[in-house]
């Protein structure tokens, strides 16, 4: 086994939702503007301070972070823990990729809005800029392996995919439940591996 360095930080992605324009003013009101709290790894990426509650059909889920700024569609990404909670069976999707998933209401202070997609399970995933890509030797859509050597539960992620974009920043995430399985935290590293 190869282990190509750097290491890649890691960012253990919580459950939360993704807004458009228009659903942001259903939820919040007319020419609504996110208020950003704080900036994520990804730049003009950021943690909003409003939040919604999610509500499947066996149960809700509320404080769900909204994180800007505002997509062409609305996405909720949650984890296989927070799925058995709200009664639904999203796929693992690579971000965007939203036909055929599962629906879901959201509860804001100033509406309700009923979804008839946009529920997923995130494909894990590495965000490269170019150079990036060219020093480990991958491009965009590539699936590779991941190293998790800290902590007392080693293991290895495969189909790990890669997302390469002039704007993205080195970074491996993951969901709160493959985190956990792993004992990783944001701010650890993992490896690239080849055999």
């Amino acid at each position: 086994m190869i282990k190509k360095e750097p290491g890649i930080i890691v960012g253990v992605s919580n459950r939360h939702v993704h807004l458009s324009k228009e659903d942001l003013e259903i939820l919040f009101g007319k020419g609504y503007e996110l208020t950003p709290i704080k900036d994520l790894r990804q730049p003009g990426q950021y943690a909003a301070k409003e939040t919604v509650t999610i509500v499947g059909p066996k149960g809700a889920i509320e404080n769900v972070r909204v994180l800007g700024p505002v997509r062409r569609e609305t996405q909720v990404e949650i984890s296989r823990t927070d799925a058995f909670k709200l009664g639904l069976r999203p796929p693992v999707r690579d971000s965007g990729d939203l036909e055929g998933t599962p629906g879901i209401v959201i509860i804001g202070p100033n509406g309700i809005l009923v979804k008839d997609k946009g529920v997923i399970i995130a494909k894990r995933h590495i965000h490269m800029h170019p150079k990036d890509a060219e020093h480990y030797g991958v491009k965009d859509k590539d699936l590779v392996k991941v190293i998790v050597e800290s902590g007392d539960r080693k293991l290895i992620f495969d189909d790990v995919l890669i997302r390469v974009r002039e704007d993205f920043v080195l970074e491996f995430h993951v969901d709160t439940d493959e985190a956990n399985a792993a004992m990783l935290n944001t701010g650890d590293l993992v490896y690239i591996v080849e055999f």
